[in-house]
């Protein structure tokens, strides 16, 4: 038999499988959870997003020079 009394909890959760992502929905099927659409948005983790401006645009020449001198030739 159901409970009547309304519980409801509110939690943020981050999921790294999108298998957890289809039992999360298939709940929600079920009425037994309700996800908000602003909790499902992709969240880039990528390298790429925290190099993102963090070098200044350099000549080739330039880049060769500096590998040179890093490797000591």
């Amino acid at each position: 038999m159901l409970n009547n009394h309304a519980m409801q909890y509110t939690i943020k959760v981050d999921i790294v499988s999108d298998k957890a992502l289809d039992l999360l929905k298939n709940l929600e099927d079920l009425h037994l959870i309700r996800l908000h659409e602003s909790s499902l948005q992709v969240k880039d983790t990528s390298a790429i997003r925290f190099l993102k401006g963090k070098m200044t645009k350099q000549s080739p020449e330039e880049i060769e020079r500096q590998f040179k001198e890093l490797r000591g030739k």
